[in-house]
């Protein structure tokens, strides 16, 4: 009998434990007078807000969908979305489209911010763990505190909050509590 073998190839992300020590590249940007930042690598454009199409009965914090080159993709009000007021909309409004794995497939969702501010490299021991106290969003949300120039920037887990199983619920909830007042009115 033939022993058969198979050569197993490593994934791409195996190599990225070297990548992790040295410095990463995020985007930071504003929302509510608070700076953020998200990885770069999920990023996959920003456009300028604009030709939105409302959804009806969907939460507050998805703010409608957008045509991006024929894919329709669901635009997040990141403030709403953290449980804050609604974002005003004003010109330097932008909708950072983030790739966001859902199992083996991947999705497009946009999420509108304030501002775009720029792309910083926060070299990883400059990366502090995330706080259990003192930030007004969910400690699921944040995947660490990044240092720079003195100043502490929120360096989200986007895979967490764009999570659509996360979302899917709170849709549902949202639903269900629409159908109700409906019906209590």
């Amino acid at each position: 009998m033939n022993a058969i073998s198979q050569t197993v190839a490593m994934p791409p992300a195996a190599t990225g434990i070297q990548a992790s020590e040295e410095a990463q590249q995020y985007l930071t940007f504003m929302l509510s007078g608070e700076t953020y930042a998200v990885g770069i690598l999920r990023i996959k454009e920003i456009i300028q807000y604009g030709q939105l199409t409302e959804v009806p009965r969907m939460p507050d914090f998805i703010r409608g969908v957008i045509n991006l080159r024929g894919a329709v993709v669901p635009v997040i009000d990141l403030s709403a979305r953290f449980g804050k007021p609604p974002t005003s909309i004003g010109r330097r409004n932008c909708i950072i489209i983030i790739e966001v794995a859902l199992g083996e497939e991947t999705q497009h969702v946009g999420v509108m911010v304030d501002a775009v501010n720029a792309v910083l490299e926060i070299p990883a021991n400059e990366i502090e763990p995330t706080p259990t106290f003192g930030t007004h969003i969910r400690a699921d949300f944040i995947a660490g505190m990044g240092k720079i120039n003195g100043k502490f920037v929120i360096i989200l887990n986007i895979q967490h909050v764009l999570s659509m199983d996360d979302m899917a619920t709170l849709a549902t909830m949202g639903s269900a509590s629409a159908v109700e007042t409906m019906q209590a009115g």
